[in-house]
């Protein structure tokens, strides 16, 4: 079989997408993910997820200017639609990084190569949690059947959706928002922790609040986050299952 220029081209600029939207989920093209891996994996979903489409005898290849900005176009698409991802992940980060702020554990910080970044050891085990729970609900299928629909609702060297920049700001604000309400619980429990140890000094100035506040308020935020679990994690849920809805919806769907 002979594969033409013009052929090759459109395959390079479905790897181009793919890639581009890959790199933005931390458990399948992190920065802890080798650059080979990556790489290939891209490769394989853009011939699994995109069937090839022979072009007709006579399709003209793109010049080297077109080609250039057809590339750039499906990087621009691909970031939006990848950042939307991104976004769900770090709503998590945002929660974990609130409870972990007063909980004790935020004078250490211990870097998660996944996410790329540091945070407190109960920042790390809540990302961690978060983080297999998307394999057990099937977050990645979700993740790659939306991938494949971006290329329906936007066909291969499309038009940029411009009408996205508004999506953008409102799906931030609410994400950070969901974050927030998602440590809202923990965070509430060691409010009233750092009151009754408030009153405590005030009735007993002779106890030694500080020795005694640390491992209080390591005790009650674990305490908090294991009673809280099965409240938390159908919330993560949801968001992980909502991840196809934003990618969508950034492209103008």
């Amino acid at each position: 079989m002979i594969v033409s220029v013009a052929q090759a081209q459109l395959f390079f600029l479905v790897v181009t997408r793919v890639l581009a939207m890959l790199i933005h989920v931390p458990v399948l093209g992190g920065q802890s993910i080798p650059t080979q891996v990556r790489l290939a994996f891209g490769l394989v979903l853009s011939a699994v997820l995109i069937p090839w489409q022979p072009l007709p005898p006579g399709a003209e290849a793109m010049g080297l200017f077109g080609f250039a900005v057809a590339i750039g176009k499906e990087v621009l698409l691909g970031t939006l639609a990848g950042f939307a991802a991104e976004l769900t992940f770090a709503v998590i980060v945002i929660a974990g990084e609130a409870m972990g702020l007063e909980s004790g554990f935020s004078s250490g910080r211990v870097f998660n190569p996944s996410m790329g970044e540091s945070g407190s050891a109960f920042n790390q085990l809540f990302v961690m949690v978060a983080m297999m729970f998307f394999f057990i609900i099937d977050g990645h299928h979700i993740f790659l059947i939306a991938m494949q629909k971006t290329f329906e609702v936007i066909p291969v060297n499309g038009t940029l959706p411009l009408q996205s920049l508004d999506a953008l700001i409102r799906m931030t604000a609410q994400l950070i928002a969901a974050g927030i309400q998602l440590a809202l619980p923990v965070m509430a429990a060691l409010i009233f922790t750092d009151v009754a140890l408030g009153l405590l000094a005030r009735v007993a100035p002779q106890v030694q609040i500080f020795f005694l506040g640390l491992p209080l308020k390591v005790g009650v935020s674990m305490a908090a986050l294991g009673l809280l679990v099965t409240m938390v994690l159908p919330a993560v849920g949801n968001l992980y299952k909502m991840v196809g809805n934003r990618m969508l919806i950034l492209l103008g769907k």
